[in-house]
């Protein structure tokens, strides 16, 4: 059957699609979101949620046990069973109806089923029974599908059961050894999550030569020596060239050279992958398994009319949830009319990202390296965190290296990392001067508030020569 209603379908109901969905009907369209699984998305019930859920009991009980006069309160473990309860209740126990709740109330229309393109401006949606209905969209079809993990070509690997994203922030069980294929973002926060919720012996295979490797590397070695504290064994430099397992016994993982690490579970997180084989791409001329490549209006930009956007993972511009929110606010407004476009700047350039580790990873903009690939004349100041007065205040062993790019031709930041704990809270403001363009000389006159972690940046600017 058929149903002409919407001005606009969104397919994929994440952070990224509810936003572009949300926007749009601000603006006065109407609007369908269209979700196979739970609306919220990947993000909601199996990563950015749930991961940090897992990772609070063994941060607060670190801060705790920083700080003479509260370390000796601690003096039991932390409460698996509890922490999983609280992982449960952050992921809505798995149940949408507030999703639900949330975008009826907004005025949208929330069908449930699985979405395809068939042609220009027209939608085919599947519902759990095989029933097809197909509609005829006046305006645009938002494709807002994410990705999911990849598993590498590695002999024996798909044999042996191994976990994704998904299957460890869902788990009921703590493995007592758990291997991680991965030292990229999943794999270092799920390791140090299973470490400080029971997993006796916790290894981290990554084939660079450190971990966390598209950042600076001073970042990889100041994580490797707090995994090393926590008796996380990381393995970095590292090809993993097989995996078996006998009936129900361990995950042997044989790496090159000949080594093997054996493992309850392991873990595979070496990338993401593009929602994009089964949404009908084929039917307006794209490649389906592919990231649609999308203007600044996040159009698709091989696909004629003006009428297909893509946000989020989906895109591939960066794989981050507040960055495809970003381009979902921009993408509604278009649609509705409006001159809306991302600055280069804002979702290629100066992108957040803040790794929950103990200490935080937290960056923004380009490394040096990247910097001067760019041939861009840079300087870099680094200063411990370590060295300022919040940090002495909040305990014994507060560390960590933070660092400014700086663009000496036009005297502004390009890129800013902050290593130690809670240094994802200083990172809003490096954004900001990244994306202000702030010079130098104007920061200086930013008076950074006594005893603050914040005061690390009159410090950085200092060493700078300021």
């Amino acid at each position: 059957m058929a149903n002409t209603d919407f001005d606009v379908i969104v397919i994929g109901g994440g952070p990224a699609g509810e936003n572009a969905a949300d926007r749009a009907a601000r603006n006065g369209l109407s609007v369908a979101i269209v979700e196979r699984e739970l609306l919220g998305g990947e993000c909601s019930y199996w990563a950015c949620m749930p991961s940090k859920a897992l990772l609070r009991p063994g941060e607060v009980l670190n801060t705790a046990r920083r700080t003479p006069g509260a370390a000796g309160a601690v003096t039991g473990e932390i409460d698996v069973a509890a922490a999983l309860e609280r992982r449960d209740a952050l992921a809505a126990n798995w149940d949408d109806a507030g999703q639900v709740a949330w975008a009826e109330g907004a005025g949208l229309t929330v069908i449930r089923g699985h979405a395809r393109l068939d042609g220009p401006k027209r939608v085919v949606v599947e519902d759990s029974g095989g029933l097809e209905t197909i509609y005829e969209v006046a305006k645009a079809v938002v494709i807002a599908t994410g990705t999911g993990a990849v598993h590498p070509p590695i002999a024996g690997l798909a044999e042996v059961a191994p976990w994704d994203n998904r299957d460890i922030t869902t788990s009921k069980e703590i493995p007592r050894r758990l291997v991680v294929l991965g030292g990229g973002v999943v794999g270092v926060e799920m390791a140090q999550a299973f470490a400080t919720l029971g997993s006796d012996e916790v290894t981290i295979i990554e084939m660079m030569d450190h971990l966390l490797p598209h950042e600076e590397p001073f970042v990889g070695v100041e994580l490797e020596a707090s995994f090393e504290r926590m008796g996380v064994r990381t393995l970095t430099g590292v090809r993993m060239t097989g995996a078996r397992r006998d009936g129900d016994g361990p995950v042997i993982a044989e790496l090159e050279g000949g080594a093997t690490v054996e493992g309850d579970e392991i873990l595979v997180a070496v990338g993401r992958q593009p929602h994009t084989h089964r949404v009908g791409l084929d039917t307006v001329g794209l490649t389906p398994g592919q990231y649609i490549e999308v203007d600044d209006s996040m159009r698709a930009i091989a696909v004629d009319g003006d009428w297909l956007y893509a946000v989020g993972d989906v895109n591939g511009r960066a794989l981050l949830t507040h960055t495809g929110k970003y381009q979902a606010r921009i993408a509604g407004d278009h649609i509705a009319g409006a001159e809306a476009h991302t600055e280069a700047i804002g979702d290629r350039i100066a992108i957040p990202r803040v790794v929950f580790t103990d200490p935080n990873v937290a960056a923004v903009g380009v490394t040096e390296a990247q910097a001067r690939a760019k041939g861009i004349e840079v300087t870099t100041v680094r200063y411990d965190i370590g060295h300022t007065a919040a940090a002495a205040a909040r305990g014994r062993g507060y560390r960590g290296t933070c660092q400014l790019v700086i663009d000496e031709n036009r005297r502004v930041i390009v890129g800013a990392t902050f290593v130690g704990p809670e240094a994802g809270e200083l990172l809003h403001a490096a954004t900001i001067a990244i994306v202000g363009e702030v010079t130098l000389d104007t920061l200086w006159h930013a008076i950074p508030a006594f005893p603050t972690l914040s005061e690390v940046w009159l410090r950085l600017l200092e060493t700078y020569g300021l």
